[in-house]
């Protein structure tokens, strides 16, 4: 039996990265239920960025002002600059991810108070952001691995279940079987 007792049913997949350990698992919906059932992960999925090159480049952006931080001592100026660069990078974030994400967003990283940051602080801020989006971006990309898999197996479902003499390789198995043996390529 199931660990969760309304989870769906169906096969669940892990997914093992480049170098062989498991990078997380998905549930693929048996062969009896309809296509439109996983329909609304699909769609979550798409929808939890909005605008993906967006958060692409918001997030090269940071990681760049970080690295340009840690090298270099800022004055007060530079310091308050790079804080209205925070506030604004985190507003255009926002503004391209889905609720959830927004949500999630808001709850780990606190804005600025009023006073001007120290460079400790900018650091800081700017290495959370940076590894929050990180994070993202691996999520996405494990999702999008998990749905390909899921794809695949749901076309090998479907190959599977198609009768003899009607998929590419078991037509000459149908051959075979009806007593006429191989007799070469068709052109």
């Amino acid at each position: 039996m199931s660990e969760h007792p309304d989870a769906p049913a169906g096969d669940q997949v892990m997914i093992v990265g480049p170098d062989g350990t498991p990078v997380g698992t998905v549930r693929v919906p048996g062969g009896e239920g309809s296509p439109r059932e996983d329909a609304p992960d699909r769609e979550g999925l798409s929808g939890a960025v909005e605008e993906p090159a967006k958060v692409m480049r918001i997030g090269t952006m940071i990681k760049q002002l970080l690295e340009e931080v840690r090298a270099t001592e800022l004055d007060d100026a530079s310091r308050r600059r790079l804080k209205e660069i925070h506030a604004a990078s985190l507003r255009e974030l926002e503004a391209a991810l889905s609720p959830e994400l927004r949500e999630e967003l808001a709850r780990i990283i606190a804005p600025f108070d009023d006073r001007t940051p120290s460079d400790g602080e900018l650091r800081i801020a700017q290495a959370q952001l940076v590894g929050w989006l990180e994070g993202l971006f691996h999520g996405i990309q494990t999702a999008l691995m998990a749905q390909q898999m899921a794809a695949r197996m749901q076309l090998e479902q479907m190959r599977r279940g198609l009768p003899a003499g009607s998929g590419g390789g078991s037509a000459q198995a149908g051959a075979e079987s009806a007593g006429g043996g191989t007799t070469g390529q068709y052109l």
